[in-house]
């Protein structure tokens, strides 16, 4: 059975996966090749990964015992390429309870 940590890990990761994708791969694509469906396509799952992840974030706060720096830094980490991947490691593998 997956706990809300353990399914935070994996939205973070995700999210982290399809921010790349949307950065790196789509958006260039869509503006050299002027061919947005790559945008289209990437931008609905990485926008609902997103929330997922900042709800979490907020849901999840006490049972890391964040202060608000450290819960800052992870929900900043949400809007900075390879953040999430970080926060996965710094914050989060540390910290998972079976």
């Amino acid at each position: 059975m997956l706990s809300f940590k353990n399914i935070f890990r994996i939205v973070a990761l995700l999210e982290g996966v399809s921010y790349i994708l949307l950065l790196f791969i789509a958006t260039p694509i869509k503006y050299l090749a002027n061919d947005p469906q790559y945008v289209k396509l990437l931008g609905m799952p990485h926008g609902l990964l997103f929330i997922a992840y900042i709800a979490l974030a907020i849901i999840l706060k006490n049972d890391y015992q964040w202060n608000t720096k450290q819960f800052l830094t992870v929900l900043l980490a949400s809007i900075i390429p390879f953040g999430t991947f970080y926060i996965d490691k710094v914050y989060l593998k540390k910290a998972i309870v079976k």
